[in-house]
């Protein structure tokens, strides 16, 4: 197969891996590059393997609580490494999966780490040192990012974890320590909970989950605390040191106090760089803003045929925005090529939904009440509880609600937060709403099906105009 193309793809995450199939089936002759697993990250070490965790801790937690639904349950116990082993064969499938559309889709394979040599060139090193040269019209840069270390403790897999440590655990930790309750941080300490550790999260913002509503995170805090974890918000790590026998930490609190600090094991749950070092960027001149790359609407960089999606680029971080960014990507190049047929949409941050797949879940879109307010607008906000709704009642899942926020003035759907069973399935029917531009009447007359959680979305909506029927 020629090493000449129309589009490469560096990197084969959620982001390059959808890009490369949108660009062949827009006919375009398509390489993709990976230094790794076909999937990336997401796939392999991330979004998918971790759902698997909590799926297994989330089984475990209704095992132990049987009694409620009327059953028994005797001699419960759970095997990590089996739980671990499970979740790595569902990245295994998953892997396999991406493999076949790669074939499906006649786009070329070239395992090594790619470099950029021109805008319309890379170089790629196979795992013998063998290099060889590619070129295309168009490159997509999507090479995604990496956890972000502690600068005073680095993470070293066996006390002090990252995400990827933390999804193939050595030994399962009895007195957990979680820096940063971001949505990696919380999802981790919600499994290692239900799993049976003593957890301790540990927040520099003054609550949990920062980014979302703060009666979301309000909420969440409460719930969490009833499980038995310990939460620290408005609280710094002055020190934090791996040892033979757990990890030792500095903490203060928000009140100034010290809090003691003798852990097991800690997870850090920082946030992430971007693997944009030694791509080549710096030698094309492209932008880059504290590392991220900078692109435009349609993801085009500043040097011209150079692209860049996902989590190289700007917040947030999420694998779903990466995936239509590499759609918005391909449809652009194939434009730029002369597909009249295409038509891209720039990407509008304000419709990406957020999911946080703790016990119970969050998820959100759009902005929350305070940065409604704050952007000026004159809200109607609705509310309404786990606690009003059949089908969560017969669930056991009557603990949570759902908040809508509307423009006072157009009726547009500014956001929507949810906590409570299945919000991150629920959080959908809003975004659509978002992208479709629908108003409160739209929802208001739109018929959901009884009973159903979804219900309570309507509920939700006729609340924000004081219409709601069952609270």
């Amino acid at each position: 197969m020629s090493d000449s193309y129309d589009l490469i793809v560096l990197g084969s995450g959620p982001g390059g891996y959808v890009a490369a199939i949108r660009g062949a089936q827009l006919g375009l002759k398509v390489a993709i590059v990976e230094r790794e697993l076909l999937g990336g990250i997401c796939l392999n070490w991330g979004c998918i393997p971790t759902k698997a965790l909590l799926r297994s801790a989330e089984i475990f937690h209704y095992m132990n609580h049987a009694k409620d639904y009327g059953l028994a349950a005797e001699k419960i116990t759970a095997d990590i490494n089996a739980v671990v082993q499970r979740s790595r064969g569902v990245a295994k499938q998953l892997n396999a999966g991406v493999t076949h559309l790669m074939k499906k889709n006649k786009i070329a394979v070239h395992f090594g780490t790619g470099t950029l040599t021109a805008p319309n060139s890379l170089s790629v090193t196979d795992k013998d040192g063998k290099a060889s040269t590619l070129t295309a019209k168009h490159i997509i840069v999507a090479t995604g990012a990496r956890a972000r270390d502690l600068p005073f403790a680095p993470a070293d897999g066996k006390r002090i974890w990252t995400y990827r440590h933390a999804m193939t655990p050595p030994e399962m930790p009895g007195k957990l320590l979680v820096i940063g309750s971001g949505a990696i941080g919380i999802e981790f300490a919600s499994f290692y909970r239900d799993m049976g550790a003593e957890v301790t999260v540990v927040e520099m913002m003054d609550r949990v989950v920062p980014v979302e509503d703060a009666d979301v995170s309000a909420f969440l805090e409460k719930a969490l605390v009833k499980q038995g974890m310990t939460i620290l918000t408005g609280a710094k790590l002055e020190e934090l040191k791996a040892t033979d026998k757990g990890v030792s930490a500095k903490i203060t609190a928000k009140d100034g106090k010290a809090v003691p600090g003798d852990y097991s094991h800690c997870i850090v749950a920082i946030g992430i760089v971007p693997n944009t070092e030694n791509i080549g960027l710096e030698k094309l001149g492209v932008t880059t803003d504290r590392g991220h790359i900078k692109t435009d609407g349609l993801c085009r960089t500043n040097v011209p045929g150079l692209w860049a999606i996902g989590d190289v680029t700007a917040p947030p971080w999420l694998a779903h925005k990466a995936s239509h960014e590499g759609v918005i990507a391909a449809e652009a190049i194939a434009q730029a090529l002369g597909n009249k047929d295409v038509h891209p949409h720039a990407m509008d941050a304000r419709n990406i939904p957020g999911c946080t797949y703790c016990h119970p879940q969050v998820a959100s879109v759009g902005l929350t009440e305070a940065k409604a307010r704050g952007a000026g607008y004159q809200v109607k906000v609705g509310s309404f509880p786990f606690i009003g709704n059949g089908k969560a009642i017969a669930l056991g899942e009557a603990e949570g609600f759902i908040k809508t926020v509307f423009d006072a003035r157009t009726g547009e759907l500014l956001g929507a937060h949810m906590v409570g069973a299945e919000v991150t399935e629920l959080i959908q029917g809003y975004t659509v709403g978002k992208t479709a531009e629908l108003v409160e009447q739209d929802f208001m007359q739109t018929v959901f099906p009884h009973p159903t959680l979804s219900e309570m979305m309507h509920e939700s909506v006729l609340s924000a105009y004081g219409r709601a029927l069952h609270f």
